[in-house]
């Protein structure tokens, strides 16, 4: 009898209720954790790696480009040979006087034209940004490693759960998903103003194929846009970019495009009704005198403890 009645003392039927519920609230967030985390890790590392191979890529094409129009920002070394023969026949000539007035070396007045100027310019500003896009995919690997080694750590289920959590909060708070998003904007720009720098080029050299990259580019830019601005009208839109996804963040959407779009779309009020129905009355945890967290918690908000 004394037996059972330590037992009791200190185990009571409450307290196990609530530790089984609170056990059962960290399993089912763990799984759903783990389920959301998997897509978070696949979809940003498969981004993360197609900007670091393109990237790479066009880096090659774009220094090859620049090293090719380097010969234009010296003399042509033909200038001064022909300079230097045409002194020789003067003076075979007898035109002393004609021969000392023409300058030995053409180059030392000789400066690049403006268009080669600011084509080069345009040039290096696009081999920039796509090796920053490179840089910046290669930090972004690092940050998801980061977080896919620490975001449980060690401890209790609870633990566990809390550290992710906190460390999910982290990743909402400081705009992960728009800085990681940047990182292929940055590549597509670097591919536009590569476009403009080799058309301008092709302009000044032969302009009857230059209209054909021209035609291309600004169809492609054209062609962009649309995607672009569909998919802020529309969430539901396939052609979702990055900057789409950047724009969101930045809170640039159907909203300001179109005022009379209304708030969320039918999906999401016929799913929010879904969980509702088939996981609200399944108590998971006690947050408080009458208060219960459900599976729909989890799966929308996580109730802090």
């Amino acid at each position: 009898m004394k037996e059972v009645l330590e037992v009791l003392k200190d185990s009571t039927i409450a307290s196990k209720s609530g530790k089984d519920e609170r056990s059962r609230f960290w399993r089912v967030y763990k799984r759903v954790a783990e389920e959301h985390d998997s897509e978070f890790l696949e979809r940003y590392t498969s981004d993360m790696n197609i900007v670091l191979i393109f990237s790479g890529l066009f880096s090659a094409v774009g220094t090859s480009f620049i090293v090719a129009m380097e010969s234009d920002f010296s003399p042509d070394p033909s200038d001064t040979t022909n300079a230097l023969l045409k002194q020789l026949v003067q003076i075979g000539l007898g035109n002393l006087a004609e021969a000392g007035s023409a300058p030995v070396d053409p180059a030392s007045g000789w400066s690049p034209t403006a268009p080669t100027l600011w084509i080069q310019t345009i040039a290096y500003a696009s081999l920039s940004m796509s090796l920053l896009a490179a840089f910046g995919a290669v930090l972004g690997m690092q940050w998801l490693g980061y977080y896919k080694s620490k975001r449980y750590g060690r401890g209790s289920q609870e633990q566990q759960g809390k550290r992710r959590q906190e460390q999910f909060d982290g990743i909402v708070t400081w705009y992960f998903d728009g800085v990681v998003q940047s990182f292929p904007v940055l590549l597509q720009i670097s591919l536009l103003l590569f476009g403009i720098a080799l058309g301008a080029k092709l302009w000044y050299e032969q302009a009857s194929i230059a209209w054909v990259l021209i035609g291309t580019t600004v169809f492609g830019f054209l062609f962009y846009s649309l995607t672009v601005m569909a998919c802020l009208i529309s969430p539901t839109c396939p052609f979702q970019t990055p900057i789409s996804s950047l724009l969101h963040v930045l809170r640039i959407d159907s909203r300001i495009i179109s005022p009379n779009s209304g708030g969320r779309s039918p999906s999401e009020s016929t799913l929010q009704g879904f969980y509702t129905r088939y996981s609200n009355g399944f108590p998971v945890i006690s947050s408080g005198p009458g208060r219960y967290c459900t599976v729909s918690d989890v799966l929308f908000h996580v109730h802090r403890f």
